[in-house]
Formats: C-alpha cells, sequence, structure tokens
C-alpha cells in the first residue's frame, strides 16, 4: 500500500501559502507507515513546533491500474473519506529553503489520517472539518483545479495503483496549526468521518 498526495488543488489554498496555481498536479508520496492504524493515539511530533492540519477527501483504489483513461477512472476506486496530511511546517519551510526534498515535514509516522469509509459516488462531494467544534476548513470537488478522473488518470502514468492504495487528493484553504488536546472532527457530506485527539 502507497499513499500518493497531491498538492495545491485548491487555488485559494495555494494563494494562502504564497504558491503560484499549478497547470499540472503537484505529486508527492508518503509510505504505508505514515498511516495512523485504527486505534491507535495521535501524539504531536517531538521535532515540530508548528504542526499544521491539512483536511482532504481521500481515495481508496480497489483495482489494479495503469496508464488509465480519465472517463474510466472512477471504476478503480472503491470507497472515500475525510483525511489529514499534517505538516510540520517548520520543518518544511526550513527544507524548502534550501531547495531539498521535504518528506521529512510530510511524510513522517501518523502523518495520514483516514476516517470511515463510505462508498464512492458520482457528482459533487462536500467535506469540512472543525478544531475543537469551530469549522475551520470546508471543501467541494467543483472547486477543486484537477478532478478526481484527472487525478487518477494522470498518477497513473507514473505509478501503478494497487488496491489498498490511498490518494488525498488536495486540501482547501483554511490549513493552520494544532496543539496538543486538540480535537479535529472530520465530515463527509455532513457526516462525521473521525474524532482526532491530539495527545502529547
Amino acid at each position: 500500500m502507497k499513499i500518493i498526495c497531491v498538492g495545491r488543488n485548491y487555488a485559494a489554498h495555494a494563494r494562502e501559502l504564497g504558491n503560484e496555481v499549478p497547470e499540472d498536479p503537484v505529486i508527492f508520496l508518503k509510505p504505508s507507515t505514515a498511516l495512523l492504524q485504527e486505534g491507535d493515539s495521535f501524539h504531536y511530533p517531538s521535532f515540530t513546533s508548528d504542526l499544521h492540519y491539512e483536511a482532504e477527501l481521500v481515495l481508496r483504489i480497489g483495482k489494479k491500474g495503469r496508464n488509465i483513461s480519465a472517463s474510466d477512472a472512477l471504476h478503480y476506486v472503491d470507497a472515500i473519506t475525510v483525511g489529514i496530511d499534517f505538516t510540520a511546517r517548520d520543518v518544511q519551510a526550513a527544507l524548502k529553503a534550501k531547495g531539498l526534498p521535504w518528506e521529512k515535514a510530510k511524510a513522517w509516522d501518523q502523518a495520514a489520517i483516514v476516517g470511515n469509509w463510505h462508498p464512492m459516488r458520482t457528482g459533487p462531494v462536500h467535506f469540512s472539518m472543525t478544531k475543537n467544534a469551530t469549522m475551520v476548513q470546508e471543501g467541494d470537488t467543483e472547486l477543486m483545479i484537477f478532478s478526481f478522473d484527472h487525478l487518477l488518470a494522470h498518477i497513473s502514468v507514473f505509478f501503478s495503483l494497487e488496491p489498498g492504495d490511498l490518494i488525498f487528493t488536495g486540501t482547501p484553504a483554511g490549513v493552520g496549526p494544532c496543539v496538543t488536546g486538540d480535537v479535529l472532527e472530520g465530515f463527509l457530506e455532513g457526516q462525521s468521518v473521525f474524532t482526532l485527539n491530539i495527545h502529547a
């Protein structure tokens, strides 16, 4: 299982971090060890003092595919949920300033959270996340720069998709810091799919 992530897939989010809006999908990977396992607690990493949440729609691949067409792409997805792509923002900034890869800021153990899985659906999909019961992020597939179809077709040119692979499809505006004691809750079409407590 691999975790494939899409960066800057909402124009407002790209702008809020001072990045250019991309012309092609921005892709990076997380190892399987980055996924928080069911039943495990999430702990604030010791190597950062600026941990940021990034809520995203996450697709789960259901069958193997390579060089798939956009028109056929969603047949390779068997479930959808909301997850968090955590970022150690201070670590990322230091690495980017030196022109270095920033996996250490994105791909560490427990840096990827996924909620309860739901059957894949057609049409627009809305999701949101609260921090301590206050809404901090809202997103909609209609606001994505690159659609699910486009992303899956593009990714499959470079990486074979296999059952169990996860695709984090990008975060909307509203990313921000979190601290020990915060409670993050993700919603898919208004239904809670995860509640995450941040422990010391």
